[in-house]
């Protein structure tokens, strides 16, 4: 298999270039470094995951497009082995499922949004089916290129972030019309031998737990704005590229030793990632002021993530509904008189889960091999995952409390202090040890206000988005022709 183990995926971020900031201090090795050594120790056990037999037949792929560990695969029908899901082409309505599938088993074992992986997995499969319509048209070496890179990251089984957003500046005006033009990433040259861009790309999820970002457009370009149509690969190191590490809620709990972080699996990350005049080799760009290609790239990665967000925010979810169930049980009430509230958490989470699911089932063929999510259904399972979440939230904060839904707890120092502690240990103790009750309360926090809330809100667009995606393919004659002939209307 050509997968690494957790060990080595640390080892290989060290080895990188530090480009990576946060609290105006360099880090050095963001594997040990306690601003990011959480995000990826998340990803790391995902690594392990993909060699343990329990789990590899999800996390794993039997691809015939990679040969081996160092090889660079012609194409399709050149031998079989497994790479991970993360890297492969989702190339039926069984893949699309095993992705949401994926996300929620990623989010029950750290915790938390593993983002140094899942977008750059769409991002592939978007632009795998947007390279081939070039190359077919335009005459294009997109697709092959595209091929060519995917053969050497399955061979060295990188972690792939994706890198989608722009700061957009003034909303109301097109990247041309911005009053500084850098505002959405763009190309300012281009030659035979490759590009080189500036702008930057923002609240980018992962890209500390990365070894490459995969780059899409922002939005659908016109023709005016064709400088800023720009998809490419590039290592997260690559001279020029600065990043700078986004704040979140708690986040200096990383550095401490106790429990108050609340979650000990994983953490979350985002940045900012700035490219001063970076060049990218030819052969790592997939799109360069093709702008009426924008449109269809951004269509097909948002539909990805839409879809699939209904198992990232389901997992999410369990974390919710498993610190509401230590609470019950801390506070000595259990199951039964909170059954309710339970059965309505389960309901919401299950929802996000199947519709996910269902927008995957009813996925179709594109015609370069891989499956895109259906629209309706993908846009629908954004909006609920936009809305569904904060209600598991408010029912395990109603089960928590107040040191679950205010974070209104001592901290773990004072539980250790020889003077203090006992007072804590006394009068936080309830059916479990204060310490005990105090961990549950802390996940409860983090899952609820802290940083593991990750962009249920935003994530893969905003709602209003999806709903104008749902509108777009809402068929109003469809239901008035199914109204009509059900009620005899002939008119």
């Amino acid at each position: 298999m050509a997968t690494r183990s957790g060990d080595e995926y640390r080892s290989s971020l060290g080895r990188m270039r530090a480009n990576i900031h946060k609290f105006g201090e360099l880090i050095a090795d963001p594997a040990v470094h306690p601003a990011t050594r959480d995000t990826v120790a998340g990803v790391a056990e995902l690594y392990e995951l993909e060699n343990d037999p329990a789990y590899s037949d999800l996390l794993t792929v039997e691809t015939d497009f990679l040969v081996s560990r160092g090889s660079r695969a012609s194409g399709r029908g050149s031998g079989s082995e497994r790479t991970s899901r993360y890297l492969s082409l989702m190339r039926s309505t069984e893949d699309l499922a095993a992705n949401t599938r994926l996300k929620r088993l990623a989010f029950q074992r750290t915790g938390t949004c593993t983002g140094g992986r899942c977008p750059g997995w769409s991002c592939l499969n978007a632009m795998w089916a947007t390279t081939f319509e070039m190359d077919a048209t335009l005459g294009a070496p997109y697709h092959r290129r595209l091929q060519a890179w995917l053969a050497r990251a399955q061979a060295e089984d990188l972690a792939v972030c994706g890198a989608i957003t722009d700061p957009k500046g003034n909303r109301s005006l097109p990247a041309s019309a911005q009053d500084d033009p850098d505002l959405h990433l763009r190309a300012v040259s281009a030659s035979p031998d490759g590009i080189v861009v500036r702008g930057a790309k923002v609240m980018i999820a992962g890209v500390a737990s990365a070894h490459e970002m995969f780059v899409l457009p922002g939005s659908a370009y016109k023709e005016p704005d064709a400088d800023y149509a720009v998809s490419f690969v590039l290592p997260r190191d690559a001279d020029g590229v600065t990043i700078i590490e986004a704040r979140h809620p708690s986040d200096t709990r990383a550095a401490e030793d106790g429990f108050d972080k609340g979650n000990h699996r994983g953490g979350i990350s985002q940045g900012y990632v700035f490219f001063d005049d970076v060049f990218v080799p030819s052969e790592r760009v997939f799109l360069c002021r093709e702008w009426r290609w924008s449109g269809p790239a951004i269509w097909r990665f948002v539909l990805y993530e839409r879809a699939t967000m209904g198992g990232c925010v389901a997992g999410q979810g369990d974390v919710k509904i498993a610190a509401a169930a230590l609470l019950a049980e801390a506070n000595g009430l259990g199951f039964r008189p909170l059954a309710d509230k339970f059965v309505e958490m389960v309901v919401d989470n299950e929802t996000l889960f199947g519709v996910g699911l269902a927008a995957g089932y009813l996925g179709s063929a594109h015609e370069s091999g891989v499956f895109l999510p259906d629209p309706l259904l993908a846009n629908v399972s954004k909006v609920n995952v936009a809305r569904l979440p904060y209600e598991t939230s408010l029912l395990c904060q109603e089960i928590a409390g107040g040191i679950g839904e205010t974070g209104c707890a001592p901290s773990s120092a004072d539980l250790a202090h020889p003077g203090l502690g006992p007072l804590v240990a006394k009068y936080l103790r309830a059916a479990w040890p204060a310490e005990d009750r105090l961990r549950a309360a802390r996940l409860a926090e983090y899952t609820t206000i802290g940083a593991g809330v990750p962009g249920c809100l935003h994530g893969g667009g905003s709602p209003d988005a999806a709903r104008l995606g749902i509108r777009s393919l809402l068929d109003w004659e469809a239901y008035l022709a199914l109204g009509r002939r059900l009620a005899g209307i002939k008119s």
